[in-house]
């Protein structure tokens, strides 16, 4: 396995464990009925639960 080979592999890794992160977090936030708060540009949004399907 060459250097790029394992440097993409290890990105994919981070990459599936950032989204399963997000998963999580999303179900938690649904589950206690809590707004998610996130940056957007130099905002800072509150999203609702019944909004999370448009991130």
């Amino acid at each position: 396995m060459t250097k790029d080979e394992k440097y993409l592999e290890l990105k994919k890794k981070i990459i599936f464990g950032l989204e399963k992160t997000l998963e999580n977090v999303l179900e938690f936030k649904r589950q206690k009925n809590s707004e998610l708060v996130i940056m957007r540009g130099d905002e800072i949004v509150k999203i609702k639960p019944e909004d999370f399907h448009k991130l």
